[in-house]
């Protein structure tokens, strides 16, 4: 599924192509992301072979691009999440048309030659006019890790982009599609957001009950998505924090911080003294999220 080269080459046309689908869209069918993947590399590749063989600048821009502040993806499951923006235009483009289409996505590295593959919605964003030449839109990107959109590298900040087609009546699958008559625009740099790979995190406290003064030794595991091998893995060299809270309490304290080891295992031990629960803490880093292990009871006699 990863066409990392292509983009990097024609980073426009894949935009272009990343919702080239006017006629699923009129007939209200959804897009998969087989599709305007397949998609991309086709109007690329009209992009190369045409003379000019690229579409006019549309009179469109966009702003207030509004995105979740971190996206978390796990190995398997399907990542959806909203962007709504503002979208511009000239008194000539018509937002309402069949085949005009728009849509937010995220890029990496720069907006010419972005370091991964754009992460796109499934479906053009839906518009509502605000006047006569601006409208508030809300779209979504799709995530895909199982179909490997991602790389372990790829974790980290992203930034927004928003695109806008107007097809004007040209068919990409038509055998006498001309590009040089599709209005296109495209814009970076709009807003920021991380994409992370997802953590998990347990404890263990024993020997469970436990003798009040006596030793318990906290056992745990930081791990995280590993996008490449589709499984969760131990999260090497981390500080951890391990913290308590009494049993009438909900608020827990910090005892003691502690690092993973190379296979991202945390052990520890403490005394025994009150009725309690006992969690490991991962304050998280730009890579991987913040997350809390279940807190374990521990009934001290």
């Amino acid at each position: 599924m990863r066409i990392r080269a292509t983009v990097a080459a024609v980073t426009g046309a894949l935009a272009l192509s990343a919702l080239a689908v006017p006629a699923a869209q009129a007939a209200g069918g959804s897009v998969q992301d087989s599709d305007y993947r397949a998609d991309a590399a086709k109007i690329a590749r009209a992009g190369s072979d045409r003379a000019p063989g690229q579409p006019y600048d549309l009179d469109v821009t966009f702003s207030n691009f509004k995105v979740a502040k971190a996206i978390k993806v796990g190995t398997t499951n399907q990542v959806s999440t909203t962007v709504t923006y503002t979208l511009t235009h000239g008194a000539d483009v018509d937002i309402k048309a069949d085949d005009f289409v728009t849509g937010p996505y995220l890029y990496r590295g720069s907006f010419d030659a972005p370091s991964a593959v754009p992460l796109m919605g499934n479906n053009p964003a839906k518009c509502t006019a605000t006047s006569a030449t601006a409208a508030t839109c809300t779209g979504k990107v799709d995530i895909y890790p199982a179909q490997d959109d991602l790389l372990n590298s790829d974790a980290g900040t992203w930034k927004g982009a928003a695109l806008a087609i107007a097809y004007n009546g040209q068919d990409p699958d038509g055998f006498d599609f001309d590009i040089t008559k599709v209005g296109y625009a495209d814009q970076g740099s709009l807003g920021t957001t991380l994409v992370q790979r997802n953590s998990q995190l347990t404890v263990n406290a024993s020997p469970e009950p436990v003798k009040k003064g006596a030793t318990l030794t906290v056992t745990g595991k930081l791990s995280r998505a590993n996008w490449e091998t589709h499984k969760y893995a131990g999260y090497t060299n981390q500080s951890v924090k391990l913290q308590f809270r009494k049993k009438d309490s909900s608020t827990y304290t910090d005892v003691k911080t502690i690092t993973t080891d190379s296979t991202g295992n945390l052990k520890t031990t403490v005394k025994a003294s009150v009725d309690g629960y006992y969690r490991y803490s991962f304050a998280g880093t730009t890579t991987t999220p913040a997350v809390n292990a279940a807190g374990d009871f521990v009934d001290v006699q």
